[in-house]
């Protein structure tokens, strides 16, 4: 408690290192989301290899679009955690600002971390939520600008999605499906013989579950970086700091 019975502002210094410790912890929880929907799409592959010698291509389709989803939702985990890295560096290089020039400055390296992370589809929901936040900090023109610039070009992806299909059915049944570039639209296998249809049944609700987990997996990883965001966000508004000028 200091004079007046206000309790003294930490150093910039410390407000670093507690921000920096939480950011690992986030990083940490990435590694994990990145091996839980891993380990699902091991299941997904065997599904895969069970379905191709039954000759259902249509199943494989579907299990093959949602290994595209993991995929990708892996990959931008990986992308999230190199940004955050990004901003780690930031916070380093603005103490070492400090100790010479004795005030802290912006950074850009730090803004264009965060305008990274924002690009990501899946934080568009939040962007509305977000706009006050950033526009106390000084920083909503810029970062909507360059953020929805990138959501347009979703639809596109989606179709590379498409493409990517029979690529990843080649891949996991070793040239047995994939190889023509047809898609659902390819003849269907003979119908099973009577009695398999509890059978199918099974089939269809083992599929439903597999979906369901990775979804789960991806809709978690998507609210742990929202989760993040509002973190740095609202380091911005506490003590009258702002955190791209404290990096």
């Amino acid at each position: 408690m200091g004079l007046f019975g206000k309790t003294p502002e930490k150093p910039p210094k410390e407000l670093v290192n507690e921000w920096s410790l939480k950011i690992r912890k986030e990083m940490r929880v990435i590694d994990r989301q990145i091996r839980d929907i891993q380990r699902e799409e091991e299941k997904v592959k065997r599904s895969i290899k069970d379905a191709a010698k039954k000759n259902q291509r249509d199943v494989c389709v579907i299990l093959a679009k949602e290994l595209v989803r993991s995929r990708r939702a892996v990959s931008k985990l990986y992308a999230s955690k190199a940004h955050m890295n990004s901003v780690l560096m930031g916070m380093k290089n603005q103490l070492a600002v400090l100790r010479v020039a004795g005030s802290l400055q912006k950074s850009t390296d730090v803004m264009k971390a965060m305008q990274n992370l924002v690009k990501i589809p899946e934080i568009q929901a939040t962007m509305r939520d977000l706009s006050k936040e950033m526009m106390k900090a000084g920083i909503i023109e810029e970062m909507l600008e360059d953020t929805f610039e990138g959501l347009e070009d979703q639809e596109e992806m989606e179709e590379e999605a498409e493409a990517e299909i029979d690529k990843i059915l080649f891949e996991i049944t070793a040239g047995a499906l994939g190889k023509a570039p047809s898609k659902v639209t390819d003849a269907l296998p003979e119908p099973e013989p009577m009695g398999a249809a509890a059978a199918a049944t099974d089939e269809e609700e083992d599929i439903e579950a597999m979906q369901s987990r990775l979804a789960t997996l991806r809709s978690r990883a998507r609210m742990d970086v929202y989760s993040w965001l509002y973190f740095i966000l609202s380091c911005l508004q506490n003590e009258k700091l702002n955190v791209f000028s404290c990096m």
